[in-house]
């Protein structure tokens, strides 16, 4: 089933009065978003379930979930889907994602996301990395932060810490990226530091 159907399917199974998303890609977040609240698991402890049994099919890991676990329709397509993903190649290609934003004139900015992502995996084991095209997203129960190559130089650390004044380095979002409240700019791995972290763990915990 193509992700488009799956994530219209959601939308008519839930009959949400929110405003419609403009993407497949924010369809999906959204639905992600509202997996721990709706249905008592995170999408990562899902497919702990899923991928962890002998059901192949689409149609019988949805019949499953729906059956064995009460699931509604539309969450249990969007966890049926992620499972296939994750078994015929999901995180090769996020590998690849991120080998993608760190190739070329930005190789060199690879130490600085490699320190992050060492941080962040450290909080939990319900830190989920979810590589996009242009940025890697940090999500527990719902995003928290981003990691995005801006430029040749430097390394973005988008942060979802709304109420925390900001100061000469911990900015405004502003335009820099509408899903995050707040924003580091990173030239060296030696600017990972405490501070960060501390920011990191408080975006973390607030998720």
């Amino acid at each position: 089933m193509a992700p488009f159907s799956i994530y219209n399917d959601f939308l008519s199974q839930e009959r949400r009065g929110k405003a419609m998303a403009k993407s497949p890609e924010e369809m999906a977040q959204s639905m992600i978003a509202n997996l721990k609240e709706k249905t008592g698991k995170s999408l990562p402890e899902w497919l702990k379930i899923t991928t962890s049994n002998d059901l192949e099919k689409h149609g019988q890991l949805v019949k499953m979930l729906k059956t064995d676990h009460g699931i509604t329709h539309g969450f249990a397509n969007l966890i049926a889907h992620k499972t296939l993903e994750t078994r015929q190649g999901g995180q090769k290609e996020e590998k690849d994602l991120v080998a993608s934003q760190y190739s070329g004139a930005k190789e060199g900015l690879k130490p600085i996301y490699d320190a992050l992502i060492e941080i962040v995996q450290g909080f939990g084991k319900d830190v989920e990395v979810s590589p996009k095209k242009t940025y890697v997203s940090l999500r527990r129960s719902k995003q928290f932060a981003l990691i995005q190559p801006s430029t040749k130089t430097r390394v973005d650390v988008g942060l979802n810490c709304k109420g925390t004044p900001a100061t000469e380095r911990l900015e405004v979002s502003g335009s820099f990226n509408a899903m995050v409240s707040h924003r580091v700019r990173l030239t060296e791995p030696g600017q990972v530091d405490d501070e960060l972290a501390a920011w990191l763990r408080a975006a973390y915990e607030a998720s």
